[in-house]
């Protein structure tokens, strides 16, 4: 669970979010307002699960504020901190919609317990929601079958768009093509053989649960849920044209991270959820669609339990398309660096093609087809022959090389560990670019408070994959990263004779009395004795 904190009042706001153990308790503050209008604004983008909130506050108060939160999320729970002892305030709270009220000062025990209770009763609130969609047949009229042959056909790129404006109006869905669009692909993650609940012949059933949970849930956004041809749930996002691109990505990453949150409460399996890199028009949803289900592969790289944005990769060279069968899985298994797969399917193929032959014909037939096979698959990511084979490189430029079918098999199966090899390192490159990009800006703004989510939102994509992203590729979370560079910074500008309200500034804390309280604790003496 998550919670965003609204206060005006620096101290206390800066209180209520460092000194409560929040992450021990399985809570994480995802944001924090100083305003009802910004918090308003930061509800959009942050999709918390709790909010709480102060009454008197410039621009909005918190009733009013507590309103517009209930309008926009029907789930949501506020509390209210608040200075008034009068049972007709406490009644009107109540009415807008606050699960509870606390007095000033309410101690750091209470409000967590408040806090805590609120995420109970939110659980509570998401697993009779989910009995009751297990009860429902959802796609029990002709209808939705149809729409959901249009939407197949749809991001297959199958539609000109006279037919995607005409059957969409038939089928009551009435894309409208003023609008810009953006695409989510959802999965309920690999089973464990842990996983004491469910077996492999169960994920029909959570895969359809998953699409309900993103029906249910994501019906105050402007979208369309439905499913691909692997099974998977598929977000059809429709915003506004004049709205800002990357504005509309960062609602729809908070939106995709929120649903995967709630798949979590309502069917307890980890799902995850691949999304394009940024919005087109109707024409070019199949295209979204194509990039939002290779991020999702990628779960592969940063593990369950996470939405992953689409990164540009080189373009796919042309090349003829692979007929179906044992070709296509192969290439599905290699696309998804799944190396046991691509070694089994291998296997089948090569019983087809070479275990049979016995001619030195036969054999010249097989190696060519082999040859042409592989350098379809590595050309299709638009990769060089070369810098993927590396020392096998010669047996594709001189073929009658390999001479025995021992030989031929051998070279086959490096040339599987070759290519998903070269899949991790283009996936590593373009993971260290981004944080590079993290490092630079920690840099640059080390005299600000540097935070996961302002540096997700300016980055584009969602803390989660970011936060990820950060881990496997430095070793450290991100916010231990930053504590390391501020106290190493603060440190050495002391040593250097600068004063320690100097030093705090220097490092982006603008309360002395807090930062001498980080200073002691990471290091072990104050400032003021660390003398040069």
């Amino acid at each position: 669970m998550n919670v965003m904190i609204v206060e005006d009042e620096v101290r206390l706001r800066t209180s209520l979010v460092n000194n409560i153990p929040w992450e021990e308790n399985g809570i994480e503050v995802i944001a924090q307002a100083a305003s009802g209008t910004e918090a308003l604004f930061l509800f959009e983008r942050k999709k918390p699960d709790i909010v709480l909130l102060d009454v008197q506050m410039p621009e909005m108060d918190g009733l009013t504020l507590a309103r517009k939160l209930r309008e926009k999320d029907a789930f949501v729970k506020m509390i209210i901190l608040s200075g008034h002892d009068n049972f007709g305030f406490a009644q009107k709270a109540i009415e807008a919609g606050v699960s509870q009220y606390l007095l000033k000062p309410a101690g750091d025990g209470e409000i967590l317990e408040a806090v805590l209770s609120a995420a109970e009763q939110l659980r509570q609130e998401l697993e009779r929601w989910h009995s009751q969609a297990e009860l429902q047949e959802k796609w029990s009229e002709h209808l939705p079958q149809l729409q959901s042959a249009f939407f197949q056909n749809l991001i297959g790129g199958k539609y000109a768009l006279w037919e995607i404006r005409k059957i969409s109006r038939d089928y009551l869905l009435n894309m409208d093509e003023s609008m810009q669009y953006a695409v989510a692909v959802a999965d309920v993650d690999p089973l464990g053989p842990e996983e004491p609940r469910y077996k492999s012949g169960d994920m029909p059933l959570l895969r359809f649960s998953l699409q309900c949970v993103a029906r249910e849930f994501l019906q105050p956004h402007s979208c369309w849920v439905n499913t691909d041809a692997s099974g998977y749930t598929l977000v059809l996002f429709a915003m506004p044209a004049d709205d800002s691109p990357n504005d509309v990505m960062l609602r729809v990453h908070a939106a995709v991270v929120k649903l995967l949150s709630q798949a979590k409460e309502c069917l307890k399996v980890t799902c995850s959820a691949g999304i394009s890199g940024g919005t087109g028009g109707l024409t070019e949803i199949s295209k979204l669609y194509a990039q939002a289900y290779q991020a999702l592969q990628d779960r592969i790289v940063y593990g369950a339990d996470i939405a992953v944005p689409y990164r540009d990769k080189p373009a796919a060279g042309s090349s003829v398309p692979l007929s179906p069968g044992l070709e296509k899985t192969l290439e599905i298994a290699l696309e998804t660096g799944d190396e046991d797969k691509a070694m089994a399917t291998l296997s089948e193929l090569w019983d087809q093609a070479m275990e049979g032959t016995e001619t030195a014909a036969g054999m010249h037939e097989a190696l060519m087809y082999w040859t042409s096979l592989m350098i379809r698959l590595i050309h299709k990511q638009g990769w060089s022959v070369r810098d993927v084979a590396k020392e096998d490189y010669p047996y594709y430029r001189d073929v009658t090389m390999l001479s025995t079918k021992q030989q031929i098999r051998a070279w086959l199966e490096r040339s599987v560990l070759h290519y998903t090899a070269y899949l991790q390192e283009q996936r590593k490159t373009t993971s260290h670019g981004v944080v590079k990009t993290i490092l630079s800006i920690v840099e640059k703004e080390i005299d600000s408070d540097i935070t996961l989510h302002s540096v997700a939102d300016r980055l584009y994509v969602n803390s989660s994959y970011l936060s990820r992203l950060f881990k496997q590729e430095m070793g450290v979370a991100f916010s231990t990263y930053v504590l390391e560079r501020k106290m190493d910074r603060a440190k050495a500008a002391l040593l250097e004779g600068a004063k320690v309200y100097d030093a705090a500034r220097l490092v982006g804390y603008r309360d002395v009395s807090y930062f001498t309280k980080v200073f002691r604790k990471y290091w072990g003496v104050t400032p003021g004795e660390m003398k040069p």
